[in-house]
């Protein structure tokens, strides 16, 4: 029996790659979808991966990659024309008569949202779910450990992890958890037509223990370093961050040291899809401190030190500016998501609270004090 051809969209990416071996490994023909001829894209080849190259906001190139595939992931771009991208997608989908669609999305996804990413993800969302003769699967993740764990040389060489997420918890998902799930959505649409699959990790940690679970990690002390926004900004664009990446990122910390992670998590998902128990945080950090960049030598250490020591005085981003000048429209009433009822009707979550100060807000989705 001649198995389905599935078409994997941002396949370079951290998450994308995982998903193209995953259903190489199982045996299916899958088509990459890459932005250009490059080491990674040749990796994806050599594995087995048919490339096509195309942009996920050009319909036509779009129409070509889908041509003779049945299946395909929906990966948006993160920056301001996530729904430009969706609506591309979601034409050459319904031209090319696929059979079945898997999205990444978000936790957070509202209408009512002030992230303009987050916005898009909802509008997303239900375009996709929309497309008729077409099954839809969403795997809508909250915040992953990679943002956590970006800092690792930091931790790794200076002993120190600079935090800007407050005391709230997460169970946070491994991008290679996150892509299990697609995988399997993609190999078992019969299984998972209608479904919304939020992957995390076992366990609800909060900062102090993710913190502490990279000192164990490492084998010695890491101090924990509240970090002001604006210098987070400043050392993020020396790491080689956009603006669009960074664009949405004050409205998701803000979601973060509200506890909005907190709710509803740690759930199952990626053994009731996958088979196997979701990697806890200890698993992902020993991967991340394993890398490269993150294995202490002298030279490493002084370098990461001048680039510390660089951050104050290196150009941010102007945020505000930036979405003034993109003219980002905005709600009426902009709410983040366990505000909005919307989003908490959509979540299985009861009705907010008018007036309530927000701990008890929070306390009504199930959420403990701190």
């Amino acid at each position: 029996m001649t198995r389905p051809t599935l078409l994997v969209t941002g396949a370079t990416g951290k998450i994308g790659r995982h998903v193209v071996h995953d259903l190489l490994a199982a045996g299916y023909p899958v088509r990459a979808l890459v932005r250009r001829h490059d080491a990674r894209s040749a990796a994806l080849q050599a594995a087995g991966a048919q490339l096509v190259v195309g942009d996920l906001g050009d319909p036509e190139s779009l129409l070509r990659a889908m041509r003779g595939a049945q299946r395909a992931f929906f990966l948006p771009p993160f920056g301001p024309f996530l729904v430009h991208t969706a609506a591309a997608f979601a034409v050459a989908a319904r031209e090319a008569r696929l059979e079945h669609v898997v999205s990444l999305s978000q936790w957070l996804a509202s209408p009512s949202h002030p992230s303009l990413t987050t916005r898009g993800h909802w509008l997303a969302d239900h375009l996709l779910a929309g497309l008729p003769g077409i099954g839809h699967t969403i795997v809508n993740p909250g915040f992953f450990a990679d943002n956590y764990l970006r800092t690792m040389p930091y931790a790794s060489l200076l002993g120190l992890m600079p935090w800007v997420y407050g005391e709230r918890g997460n169970a946070p998902p491994s991008s290679e958890d996150m892509a299990h799930v697609v995988a399997h959505a993609l190999m078992k649409p019969e299984l998972r037509a209608g479904k919304v699959y939020r992957p995390t990790g076992p366990k609800l940690l909060s900062a102090a223990e993710m913190v502490q679970t990279v000192e164990r990690v490492l084998g010695h002390r890491v101090i924990r370093l509240p970090m002001p926004f604006w210098m987070f900004v400043k050392a993020a664009r020396l790491d080689g961050a956009s603006i669009d990446e960074l664009a949405p990122y004050a409205d998701y910390i803000e979601e973060h040291q509200r506890g909005t992670f907190e709710i509803g998590a740690p759930t199952d998902h990626v053994l009731q899809v996958t088979g196997r128990p979701a990697e806890d945080f200890e698993s992902i950090a020993r991967r991340y401190a394993a890398a490269h960049e993150a294995r202490p030598t002298l030279a490493k250490r002084l370098r990461q030190f001048a680039l510390f020591m660089a951050v104050p005085m290196a150009p941010g981003y102007d945020l505000k500016g930036y979405e003034r000048l993109m003219r980002v429209p905005q709600p009426l009433q902009p709410s983040y998501a366990p505000d909005a009822d919307i989003w908490r009707r959509e979540h299985g979550l009861p009705a907010t609270v008018a007036g309530a100060p927000l701990e008890q807000r929070l306390q009504s989705l199930g959420v403990a004090p701190r």
